[in-house]
């Protein structure tokens, strides 16, 4: 059954279950076939980038990552604050489609901001809706296996919903107001515990 489902995730494009990976924080995490997802000392680490076979990196940080201008990497840099008011949803299209044409071309892409935990989350959270037809409820679900760390910040889930309802009329979450201000319902649970009433 499980070597069934991995078959079945690894045709779709999506990585291996977790169970069959070997998982770091400060690692790639592998999120399909050709797209990871790190933080900023990750993508700067050349060993890992080779291991993994990653042809592209596209860095959502404010700052512009000199190191690798001097490789034979593509590299893309698109600056963008983690703020809630950045304008995250006019970068996805465009991400997507460099993203799926690097994929064509049998390469990788890695996708990173400094701590691999709001930006780079949100955009490949963007990806997998477009790409694989999966709710933001189910990308969101599939990520955390493979990064539990991430947490985009409001701004972006809200950037996020709304693109969800842009691909597919519907949205599988929404924003609630709590004690910490708009989060998305999936953590109201979790506000609740750190609120109690």
């Amino acid at each position: 059954m499980a070597s069934q489902r991995m078959t079945e995730q690894t045709e779709a494009g999506v990585a291996p279950p977790l169970e069959s990976r070997i998982f770091t924080l400060s690692g790639l995490a592998q999120v399909t076939n050709s797209l990871f997802l790190s933080n900023e000392t990750a993508a700067n680490n050349h060993h890992l980038l080779n291991v993994h076979r990653i042809t592209c990196v596209i860095n959502v940080c404010l700052e512009n990552d000199i190191e690798h201008h001097n490789s034979a990497l593509e590299y893309l840099h698109y600056p963008i604050a983690d703020m809630p008011n950045s304008n995250l949803l006019k970068h996805f299209e465009a991400i997507y489609d460099k993203i799926r044409d690097v994929e064509v071309r049998g390469g990788r892409t890695l996708v990173h901001c400094n701590a691999g935990i709001s930006r780079s989350p949100s955009i490949c959270l963007a990806y997998l809706m477009k790409s694989n037809g999966m709710t933001l409820i189910a990308a969101h679900s599939l990520l955390r296996t493979r990064r539990p760390i991430i947490h985009p910040n409001s701004g972006f889930w809200e950037q996020l919903i709304r693109y969800e309802l842009d691909l597919f009329g519907n949205n599988s979450i929404q924003m609630i107001n709590s004690p910490m201000g708009l989060i998305p319902n999936i953590y109201e649970k979790a506000a609740r515990n750190m609120f109690p009433l």
